[in-house]
């Protein structure tokens, strides 16, 4: 039983990165009272990652997250698969590109937007303990002022050395480092004309990314020497590295961060432990080739929280939680696989150089390129559903839509969290089969502007009739107005049963102010 000075709230989230501030808001945006605890003292304002990807563009935009990023970012129209480059221009999204930007930058507007939310932030909250029982978890929180919480669930995105993760007793089996790789962010008086992935001299490769004007991220890596934590890094022995490797150290100057990582890959064995969570690097961590951690972690977070809220909320389907695991583990497994290959494919010596030779004629083909670059990307994944369709189960394109309310885009119906019928051919069969539904299910009647859609991978498919659209963007059924039994069985699996109406007090303790916003982009209901 909580003492009386215990903090009461739905969710506790350790972990204040973009993992636990996308999943905080995106359980915020779904009515659900939630608190973030971080350990560290207060934001470091260290870099850390230095790019966004498609998938990731995409979700932010599904939020209304994403203009701001795109005014800090810089784009690049590629991305690269062991350092050899790989052309992103003709992929079947808004965002062909890799958007450079710090996270840093990232962080900082997705903290604007929790404080926006009335979502709390508490530093210096380490958690040390928890224990759970079958309506909550209790956890103990250390720091200068300890302290404890009660939340429904405990959900940890607090990094590779998660004490969440430690204290639940979960896993974390995989491959220990076998290089040393280290980055700088400064400004060059000398830079290279074009940005440069991977380049192999001797024992290593070098990389230089420019990531806004004037600003330039350097990497160097050695596989003479296998990474250590402990040993000391600073920017006069990251400029020696480098201009061993590279040749030039292009004038640099001026850094703002310095920092060294390995090939270290490991995943959790669980991603839950009844009412605890793991997510992004609490539950994942690889090499960071491609730029794949930050992605990947956001990503967990947004499938993560429309499934946490409907548990909060109750009334949930069965097996709605445990798809978190079974959707996102997988995920995680492909990641830490193909970032293996690019440590083997950056390695020095004749039979990586053969290897990469290979690997350059077939990145010539656009099928290799465009295999590597959406799963790179993430813009190939699928998702089990059930639903025969080919878009089932994929990430729903974000097409130009006429809507009754004027011009829409798929990605502007999801900016209020709610999962979305999309009726684009009139049909009252399919309206009255959705009809117990439509107190959780935003009906948007609407026509495509286009009469085919295009699937990474896949190709051009012919624009259904109908779409049941997850919160996350996700498809959870498509299909023609007549089949309506199909319709009827995503919704129960993915929505739970219809006609549920939701109190306050199930929806959790929701401050007045601000307000949460639950935009409702649909025409009128049925």
């Amino acid at each position: 039983m909580a003492s009386p000075d215990t903090t009461r709230t739905d969710v506790l989230i350790a972990g204040a990165g973009p993992t636990g501030l996308m999943l905080a808001l995106e359980l915020r945006l779904a009515g659900v009272d939630v608190t973030v605890v971080e350990a560290l003292p207060e934001r470091s304002g260290e870099s850390r990652a230095g790019g966004i990807h498609a998938r990731t563009m995409e979700l932010f935009d599904q939020r209304g997250l994403l203009d701001p990023l795109l005014k800090r970012g810089r784009p690049i129209q590629a991305g690269h698969f062991g350092g050899l480059r790989m052309d992103f221009s003709d992929f079947p999204t808004r965002y062909p590109y890799t958007l450079a930007l710090v996270q840093a930058e990232i962080e900082r507007e997705l903290d604007a937007r929790a404080a926006e939310r009335g979502i709390a932030v508490h530093w210096d909250a380490p958690v040390v303990g928890f224990d759970q029982d079958e309506a909550g978890v209790e956890v103990e929180l250390g720091g200068t002022e300890p302290r404890r919480a009660r939340a429904s669930y405990l959900v940890g995105c607090d990094g590779g050395r998660s004490a969440v993760r430690k204290l639940a007793g979960i896993g974390y089996p995989g491959t220990e480092a076998t290089m040393t790789g280290m980055l700088a962010d400064v400004q060059l008086t000398d830079p290279p004309e074009d940005t440069i992935f991977g380049v192999r001299r001797g024992i290593g490769d070098h990389s230089a990314i420019q990531l806004q004007p004037g600003s330039w991220r350097l990497l160097v890596q050695r596989h003479d020497r296998a990474f250590d934590r402990g040993a000391p890094v600073d920017f006069e022995a990251f400029r020696r590295s480098y201009t061993e490797i590279a040749g030039t150290d292009h004038g640099m100057h001026s850094p703002t961060w310095v920092s060294h990582y390995g090939d270290a890959a490991r995943l959790a064995d669980q991603y839950r432990h009844g009412r605890v969570f793991l997510a992004g690097d609490a539950a994942h961590i690889h090499y960071p080739a491609g730029g794949q951690g930050l992605n990947t972690g956001v990503q967990d977070a947004a499938n993560l929280g429309w499934k946490l809220a409907a548990a909060v909320r109750g009334g949930e389907p069965d097996g709605l939680l445990d798809s978190y695991e079974s959707e996102r583990r997988p995920v995680a497994e492909r990641v830490l696989h193909n970032t293996r290959a690019q440590t083997h494919l950056q390695r020095p010596g004749a039979h990586a150089d053969a290897l990469r030779d290979t690997m350059t004629e077939l990145l010539e083909h656009d099928d290799v390129r465009h295999s590597l670059g959406l799963m790179i990307t993430a813009l190939d994944l699928r998702y089990e559903t059930g639903c025969a369709h080919p878009l089932a189960g994929r990430r729903t394109p974000d097409a130009d839509l006429d809507t009754a309310h004027g011009p829409a885009r798929v990605s502007e119906l999801l900016r209020g969290g709610s999962p979305v019928l999309l009726a684009l051919k009139e049909s009252e069969e399919l309206e009255q089969a959705a009809k117990d539904w439509l107190d959780q299910v935003d009906l948007v009647r609407a026509t495509s502007r286009e009469t085919t859609w295009a699937l990474p991978g896949i190709g051009d498919i012919a624009t259904p009739a109908a779409v049941l659209i997850r919160p996350d963007g996700y498809t959870a059924w498509a299909g023609d107005t007549s089949d309506t039994d199909d319709l009827a069985r995503a919704l129960k699996r993915w929505i739970g049963h219809g006609n549920l109406s939701l109190s306050e007090e199930t929806r959790g303790t929701v401050p007045a102010t601000p307000d949460v916003d639950r935009v409702r982009f649909s025409g009128p209901r049925v």
